[in-house]
């Protein structure tokens, strides 16, 4: 029933942007993956659940907390197998994690204290949640793949974060917190999907290790590629550094008019 009342309303955005009556939503953070048209439906979607708890007055502290306890509890539910109680959840989560920051600034409540308690917050969800799935794939080979993902999704944030403490604002990569959430979210469900029937039920852990495992994947690849980028970033502002950018660009200029001198005198030998 949710699927398809998502399905529907998205039917209705599309529509209303057809046919130029696009909703005014102001400037808004996009990525790679999802791009302006699917960002700005999802935060359409939610806008009168915005609208509710700015009027509501609840603190965004209060809705941070309420993600972390939703993805604890996926955690738990996946855990004793219920998969689909943990997706959805998880699923939960992610939606009052984007909320709590648009609450933030809608209400003028941004703070350090307020950043720093939904960052850490969000890597305790995230820990809780793989830590669900550890131990419901603990008997298989699949464990790994938990540990990828677990150990990706961490490193892509604290790359950034420890980025931030040197001025660097490092965004390489598309598999951010989002696009972790909607690839296991949906490994979820179809492992879910799967195990609802005997038939199928021996395929489920593969389904819910194989989203893990492409998470991990693509979330080391991120990680690697911030590193990678803060690091030459880093270099780059080092004192002496563009004295010696400029040594080495005299140095291949140097070879180059030697090899075209030498060149020229083999030419000329030869002639």
């Amino acid at each position: 029933m949710l699927f398809g009342f998502i399905v529907g309303m998205f039917g209705v955005y599309c529509v209303l942007c057809w046919s130029g009556r696009a909703p005014k939503l102001g400037k808004l953070k996009t990525n790679d993956i999802f791009g302006p048209f699917l960002t700005r439906y999802i935060v359409w979607l939610l806008q009168p659940i915005e609208k509710m708890l700015v009027a509501s007055h609840v603190s965004p502290n209060v809705i941070t907390g309420l993600s972390l306890a939703a993805c604890a509890g996926a955690g738990v539910a996946i855990a004793f197998g219920n998969l689909a109680t943990g997706a959805w959840l998880y699923i939960a989560g992610g939606v009052l994690d984007l909320l709590d920051g648009r609450l933030a600034r809608a209400t003028g409540r941004q703070t350090q204290a307020g950043a720093l308690f939904d960052s850490v917050a969000d890597r305790w969800a995230e820990l809780a949640f793989f830590t669900g799935f550890a131990w419901y794939l603990r008997d298989g080979g699949w464990l790994l793949a938990v540990m990828g993902a677990a150990g990706g999704s961490i490193m892509v944030s604290y790359t950034r974060a420890r980025g931030e403490g040197f001025g660097l604002e490092l965004k390489v990569g598309s598999m951010q917190r989002a696009e972790r959430m909607v690839l296991v979210s949906l490994g979820t469900l179809i492992a879910a999907w799967f195990a609802a029937s005997p038939a199928t039920a021996q395929f489920s852990a593969a389904a819910a290790g194989i989203s893990l495992a492409i998470c991990g994947v693509l979330s080391s690849w991120t990680a690697v590629g911030r590193w990678v980028e803060g690091y030459r970033l880093l270099v780059a502002k080092e004192p002496g550094a563009e004295r010696r950018a400029e040594e080495a660009e005299a140095r291949k200029a140097e070879a180059a008019m030697r090899i075209t001198g030498e060149a020229a005198m083999r030419i000329t030998g030869e002639l």
